[in-house]
């Protein structure tokens, strides 16, 4: 462990900076300065591939490859030198595209065309393409993959728990019995929704000038079909979703909707979390023990969920940014102001607690053990909830009053299997009708829970 491990102002660079390293390369100020470089470049390669801009000659494959080279091997000391280059610019975007001229000017064929790095775009045309880039390959190739391990770990235990029986408890209070399996099911189904939404994400990007118009492009070609340019280097050279409309800055919509997305698989996250919890502290599961682990500084017998805590404290975190970004990004003063770009440097940090989050839960799922005995009992305590698999017999073949019966019967009251078999011998009710009544038990009483659970 680094030094800098204690220094770091956030725990994302420090007591969590292994959890969030497959992020480094994606949402740092390293990875937006290379989305950066990766942008300019490609829109020099498209704008020298266009036949009607005559000032600008068609490159070679070998300068082509130079120039590809640039963003596919740039590295942290590259965006050093960026950053050096920005302390006399004071500007982050005109910084890169020093930097580009600076790489290419001892490049005979590349030399000469270098004052077309940046042609006919404000800084927003760059920097919104390379948040769309680093959005769509942060979800897409980090927290997809983490997600779906998240989930892939509750399927395995609800199919492996789906034959466990368990009292159900609605308002706090005893209720239907389900099955361990059939719970977490429900999770799995509710995470699987939003995974979608998610996946179906339009990443947006704009590249029409100062406010959207086009109009430095329509002084310098005037016959030009730029908006159709605009689109084919968008949605083919980079893999977005184009926006027709926009001022200086692309309106950050698209940001919101898979922010509000985010939060709501960090809140479903957050409530299978709480619910482990109370499993774990009615002892429904138990904790396997870890060598060398210590629980409480002063009561040595303690295992505590410490995972689901960090869990659910983490998701909260990130979901108070996600929130932030959905509500403020798209909204901006007259054609732009800066406000979205202080907030947008910020969303690293989003993604950062989310993934802590999940290796929080996937530690957490590692060390969970089914404590069937203490289900069993809790089931065979609450008798009473097979009142409503009674009542409702009674209401089908025609007994008056079947609820109000079974209110009176079970209400506010423990009793046992022997003396629900006995209510249930008094009532009028054929032979057969009444044997099946009498062989329920809580354990039993659990409808399709089994098979629902090991169909997800």
């Amino acid at each position: 462990m680094s030094i800098h491990s204690v220094l770091s102002v956030s725990p994302l660079d420090g007591r969590y900076a292994s959890r969030v390293e497959p992020l480094v390369a994606e949402v740092s100020e390293y990875g937006l300065i290379r989305y950066r470089v990766m942008v300019e470049i490609k829109w020099l390669i498209k704008l020298a591939s266009e036949k009607h801009f005559e000032e600008i000659p068609s490159f070679g494959e070998e300068a082509k490859a130079f120039l590809i080279s640039l963003y596919e091997n740039f590295s942290p000391e590259d965006a050093m030198a960026v950053k050096e280059i920005e302390k006399s610019t004071n500007h982050d975007v005109k910084a890169v595209e020093y930097w580009i001229k600076n790489q290419v000017k001892d490049h005979p064929e590349l030399a000469a065309s270098s004052e077309f790095t940046h042609f006919t775009c404000t800084s927003e045309d760059i920097n919104n393409l390379s948040y769309g880039l680093m959005f769509k390959s942060t979800i897409n190739d980090v927290v997809l993959p983490q997600l779906q391990e998240v989930i892939a770990s509750m399927r395995d235990m609800a199919h492996q728990f789906a034959a466990i029986p368990m009292l159900s408890r609605t308002h706090g209070q005893p209720a239907t019995p389900t099955t361990l399996g059939k719970e977490i099911a429900n999770v799995i189904y509710r995470l699987e929704r939003q995974v979608k939404q998610l996946q179906n994400t339009e990443f947006l990007g704009k590249i029409n000038g100062a406010v959207g118009n086009y109009n430095a492009h329509v002084v310098v070609y005037p016959e030009f079909d730029w908006p159709a340019f605009a689109e084919d280097f968008i949605t083919q050279d980079l893999g977005l979703t184009f926006t027709p409309y926009s001022t200086q800055i692309e309106c950050h919509d698209y940001i919101a909707e898979f922010s509000h997305t985010m939060t709501r698989i960090n809140t479903i996250l957050i409530d299978w979390a709480r619910d482990v919890w109370n499993y774990i502290s009615h002892n429904f599961f138990k904790q396997r023990t870890i060598a060398g682990e210590v629980g409480s500084s002063t009561m040595p017998h303690k295992v505590n969920p410490i995972d689901f805590e960090n869990a659910e404290g983490n998701f909260g975190i990130a979901n108070a940014l996600f929130i932030h970004f959905a509500e403020k990004l798209p909204i901006s003063r007259m054609q732009r102001d800066l406000s979205d770009s202080t907030v947008l440097r910020s969303v690293g940090s989003a993604f950062g607690y989310t993934l802590i989050g999940f290796s929080s839960l996937l530690k957490g799922h590692g060390k969970l053990e089914v404590s069937a005995e203490t289900l069993m009992a809790d089931l065979n305590a609450n008798v009473e909830v097979l009142g409503e698999a009674v009542q409702t017999v009674m209401r089908r073949d025609g007994i008056a009053n079947p609820y109000e019966k079974l209110k009176d019967f079970t209400r506010g009251k423990r009793i046992n299997i022997e003396q629900m078999r006995e209510f249930i011998d008094t009532l009028e009710l054929a032979p057969e009708v009444k044997a099946q009544l009498k062989a329920l038990e809580p354990a039993t009483y659990v409808g399709l829970a089994e098979k629902l659970a090991r169909e997800i």
